[in-house]
């Protein structure tokens, strides 16, 4: 699916867009950080063919020198100062944006004191008037505070403080979110509210926007069509109502991943590696950009699965049943449409060493996998018993194929283990691997139940774990809501893990089938001799 129409083009200047200069490791969260003035001059160029203004948050990290910046590319400020529980900082942080808006009148369009201080409990209402009236009469632009749009509901009295009303509404995170169909006209039936409660005072939408990456909400989906929808349906009804919009962001911020997840960092109108727009006019725009090189890399993976059973088969004394090529079909069916997405989502929500080797595990298991499960589905051997691997001697296999399978079960099963518990106890900004997870989980379950063992003590490690994924899956769907298909597509991801996961059973490595054991030996006799030939 794809949509045709850019949200912004070079015809018509958006009013305004959130600005943030950092990149790469750069967070705010850096005392010590100074933005390079040129790093700023460079976005603001850019920013300057899109859009007549630009919001910032606070003066910190070298943001300072954005009005002079800024007047030189003939972009408007709307200058924020960002205040909180630190009443000698905030003191310091106002004088220096006073002394912003006194220098550069032309430039510094309005004064925004505090963005969402109630919202977080920095303040009290009284100690945020206060803080307010103090700085009017010291500036000659308009002054404003923003929250978001329930917070200026509960306490209407600030409205006699500030020249006009600067809301925020995100509508992917409200409590209950719209579709992304439904949410520019749920924008402006709240802006029509607040401007019923606030007669005489103009209403700037000072955020909104919607998130072109990351977790489902309910009804809400991140993606790079419904941000595009979004955008251009917020923009056309602020033009036929006369409104003014300041959409968030300019430029995706990865960096906030790890605080807000995936979705955190993906609400910009550019890319914030390339820093050029994401939706160039003229250019249809689809929510996998990339699917050609998706696809070609999904078909190599569908045709190493089948290659794998191939291998296996090459080896056999008798001909496999025709329910192993029907399980192989089925995981490399899976395995094949999903990879290339897997991939894209795992380059979208890795972030920072923890989560690049986690989240790039997960994927090589699923990766691998199908295939190790093909071989052994041909070979005639079952899914291997957490025992089988790091169990008593007696009990380990001594097969490398079937330990290879073993470790690869097991670093699925960890992995998996710990987003279940994240989805369980820290739901609110964790993505759902329903990709990369049915990737594994197809081919584990399709072994299990086609070559599964009938007879042998089930262990106690694999019946933890499927007993943990089946409760999971439960409470996910249940918090998730029902119309949340990603969160209800992980949920059942993990009852099949775990119901492959229900069938291992423990044997002695004396009761392995002979046969298996002399084509495993073969394999492993065909491998070093391949790899001897390599190495003369």
């Amino acid at each position: 699916m794809s949509l045709a129409r850019a949200p912004i083009d070079g015809t018509t200047k958006l009013e305004c867009v959130s600005y943030a200069p950092f990149r790469g490791a750069q967070t705010p969260h850096d005392p010590t950080l100074i933005v390079a003035p040129e790093q700023i001059a460079e976005d603001l160029a850019e920013l300057a063919k899109i859009s007549k203004c630009i919001r910032t948050y606070s003066i910190d990290n070298g943001l300072d020198k954005v009005p002079e910046l800024a007047s030189k590319v003939g972009l408007k400020v709307l200058l924020g100062v960002w205040i909180g529980r630190d009443r000698a900082k905030n003191s310091l942080l106002i004088d220096t944006a006073v002394s912003l808006v006194q220098d550069y009148p032309g430039t510094v369009a309005g004064l925004i004191v505090g963005s969402e201080v109630l919202l977080r409990g920095d303040m009290t209402v009284g100690d945020l008037r206060d803080t307010i009236r103090s700085v009017k009469p010291r500036v000659k632009v308009p002054v404003t505070y923003a929250d978001v749009w329930e917070f200026w509901l509960r306490h209407r009295e600030i409205g006699a403080d500030v020249d006009f009303v600067t809301m925020h509404f995100l509508p992917y995170w409200e409590d209950v979110p719209p579709r992304a169909e439904d949410a520019a006209a749920h924008v402006d039936s709240i802006r029509k509210q607040v401007a019923a409660a606030f007669p005489g005072k103009e209403i700037l939408i000072g955020e909104t926007g919607w998130p072109s990456h990351g977790r489902m909400r309910e009804v809400a989906l991140a993606s790079r069509i419904n941000q595009a929808r979004f955008i251009s349906e917020i923009l056309d009804r602020a033009r036929k109502e006369n409104y003014r919009v300041n959409l968030f962001e300019a430029y995706d911020e990865p960096w906030k991943r790890r605080w807000e997840g995936t979705v955190g960092g993906y609400w910009g109108l550019l890319d914030g590696s390339e820093r050029k727009p994401k939706y160039p006019a003229g250019v249809p725009i689809s929510n996998h950009p990339l699917w050609k090189l998706q696809m070609a890399g999904g078909m190599v993976l569908c045709l190493c699965i089948f290659g794998a059973a191939l291998l296996a088969q090459w080896r056999r004394t008798s001909p496999p049943p025709a329910a192993s090529w029907i399980a192989i079909a089925i995981s490399a069916t899976f395995s094949g449409v999903l990879a290339g997405i897997g991939a894209e989502r795992v380059l979208q929500e890795s972030y920072g060493p923890g989560g690049w080797l986690v989240q790039g595990a997960l994927l090589a298991a699923g990766i691998v996998a199908p295939l190790l499960s093909a071989h052994a589905l041909m070979a005639g051997r079952t899914l291997p018993s957490f025992l089988e691997i790091l169990g008593p001697a007696k009990l380990r296999t001594p097969l490398f194929m079937t330990n290879m399978l073993g470790i690869v079960l097991m670093v699925t099963t960890v992995i998996a283990a710990m987003i279940a518990l994240t989805l369980v106890f820290d739901a609110r900004w964790r993505d759902f691997p329903f990709a990369v997870l049915t990737m594994a989980a197809v081919p584990f379950w399709t072994l299990a139940f086609f070559n599964g063992e009938k007879s042998g003590a089930r262990p106690l490690a694999e019946a933890v774990f499927a007993g943990l994924f089946a409760l999971a899956a439960v409470y996910i769907v249940f918090n998730e809501g029902f119309h949340n298909w990603q969160a209800i597509w992980t949920g059942a991801v993990y009852l099949l893990f775990g119901s492959a996961l229900w069938q291992a059973r423990t044997t002695a490595v004396t009761e392995v089938a002979p046969a298996v054991a002399s084509h495993e030996a073969a394999f492993d006799r065909g491998t070093d001799g391949m790899r001897q030939a390599a190495m003369r």
